[in-house]
């Protein structure tokens, strides 16, 4: 192409290929100044040749595969694919330039560790390398890897996570090494942020109630202050309260009969009697009656039912269906 083209050059052009219809989907997921980026490059953008089209349609499809290549086995893997496909020489424009826009982030291949194995293998280690390595992990395994530690670690490392700012290189090369988990030598060269409050609240908000109990007594004890910013940001079963009636039928809709009722049977009466507020009495009763018929139940079972209404409730709030206030002067306004 005679032209050089911009990022967002590439990205207005590849906007009005794709359509209104489909770029409106991608709209969604962009911040405001990135928004406003893009909208006036797109009305500065004049007539587009078919080669430009093309051009930017399949290197945006060529990086999209190149990514999926990484997700599945690795940068190094990827390099390889797209080495036989493509070449050595466009094979590395792709990665690097793939590389610089997503930040490859360090860890690469222990965040494709399954967390059991993964904790047979850091056990032993500092708490401090044990957190660091979960705020590089998928929230998910980085909660599966929390409930993994001994009880009398898990506090430690919580207050690790939520405390930790900036890490240099050259000390997660170091871990890296000892790992054996060495990432690309395209790795970013500046400083890495990770960990803080919103880490810890995102594991905790994924793992079991027994290890949120266990962490937040201890660092209640330990870090008051601290303890108290956590749990501002955290939501558990039981700040079911804290939604209006509007939010509560709006989880109501979402939620399965059977798990509200098993959810219920280790609720406080609060939390109960506001869901029950927001039924019918026809259902209030059939409720109640299901809840008897049940008997004894697991707490097990309990805390299992509680966590799939949390995760609708977040669900709910990702998306904007309802606000979570949580303390303060916070104000909820539909």
């Amino acid at each position: 192409m005679a032209q050089v083209l911009t990022g967002i050059q590439k990205a207005a052009i590849l906007m009005i290929a794709l359509g209104a219809e489909n770029s409106s989907q991608i709209v969604k997921h962009l911040g405001d100044v990135e928004i406003e980026q893009l909208t006036l490059e797109m009305s500065n953008v004049g007539r587009i040749s078919p080669e430009q089209r093309d051009y930017v349609v399949d290197e945006f499809h060529q990086m999209c595969i190149a990514s999926d290549y990484i997700n599945q086995g690795g940068i190094e893997y990827a390099r390889e694919v797209l080495e036989r496909a493509l070449g050595e020489t466009r094979a590395f424009e792709i990665i690097s330039r793939l590389s610089t826009s997503l930040k490859m982030r360090p860890f690469d291949l222990v965040r494709r560790t399954d967390p059991k194995q993964l904790f047979s293998f850091i056990q032993g280690e500092h708490p401090q390398t044990i957190a660091l390595i979960m705020t590089h992990l998928p929230v998910d395994k980085a909660a599966t890897l929390l409930a993994s530690i001994s009880p009398e670690r898990q506090a430690d490392v919580a207050k690790r996570i939520a405390t930790m700012g900036r890490t240099s290189p050259e000390v997660l090369k170091e871990i890296e090494k000892v790992l054996e988990r060495k990432i690309s030598s395209l790795a970013p060269t500046d400083y890495t942020t990770s960990g803080g409050i919103q880490s810890i609240v995102d594991v905790l908000n994924r793992t079991d109630p027994g290890t949120v109990k266990v962490v937040m007594d201890a660092l209640e004890m330990e870090d008051p202050e601290l303890a108290e910013q956590i749990k501002r940001q955290m939501f558990v079963f039981g700040d079911i309260v804290m939604l209006d009636d509007r939010g509560i039928q709006l989880v109501l809709r979402e939620v399965e009969t059977k798990d509200l009722g098993l959810a219920l049977k280790g609720a406080n009466p609060e939390a109960a009697q506001k869901i029950m507020a927001n039924m019918s009495s026809r259902a209030a009763q059939m409720l109640k009656d299901d809840m008897e018929f049940m008997g004894p139940v697991r707490l097990r079972d309990v805390e299992d039912a509680q966590q799939r209404i949390v995760k609708v409730i977040r669900k709910l709030e990702e998306s904007g269906a309802i606000v979570i206030s949580r303390g303060g002067s916070d104000e909820i306004i539909y």
